[in-house]
């Protein structure tokens, strides 16, 4: 037991030194209440089952293949899918607002490792910041909008 958990201790530390040593690019993406930092390792070959989202895979963290595809779109509009190991830290907000939080992070991050994606992606949308939030509840009326029924009597 002792000599399984030792072992475990050091394919932890040996991913950490090389982790380490590997340069990587880094960027911040935002939607709603969720925040995404997204680190990009470019690698020679890699698949998308090999992606860290809060140190899960991706498919077990995003389960639907919409959000899964909202992730991968920046990657496959350059088509670099293959050439980046990436992970992921989201909080906040919702599932769906943090894939979209995600997806900005590695558009900004693709275009911090290479400046000439910068047009393909602007074009496609994935560097503007959706700043769409929730409208704040108003005293006096059951949601943001929404006023009690009016009776006449």
């Amino acid at each position: 037991m002792d000599k399984e958990k030792k072992e475990t201790q050091t394919t932890k530390e040996e991913r950490k030194e090389t982790k380490k040593s590997e340069k990587y690019f880094y960027a911040i993406g935002r939607r709603k209440t969720a925040i995404s930092k997204a680190r990009l390792y470019s690698v020679e070959k890699s698949d998308e089952e090999e992606w860290l989202v809060n140190k899960k895979k991706m498919k077990q963290y995003f389960p639907l293949v919409s959000w899964q595809n909202i992730l991968a779109a920046p990657l496959k509009a350059v088509d670099l899918q293959n050439n980046f190991q990436v992970e992921i830290s989201v909080k906040g907000g919702g599932k769906s607002a943090q894939a979209e939080a995600a997806r900005l992070s590695i558009a900004r991050a693709l275009v911090i490792s290479d400046k000439s994606l910068k047009k393909i992606l602007k074009v496609q949308g994935f560097l503007t910041r959706d700043a769409r939030e929730v409208e704040r509840k108003k005293p006096g009326l059951k949601k943001a909008r929404r006023a009690p029924q009016w009776a006449k009597r």
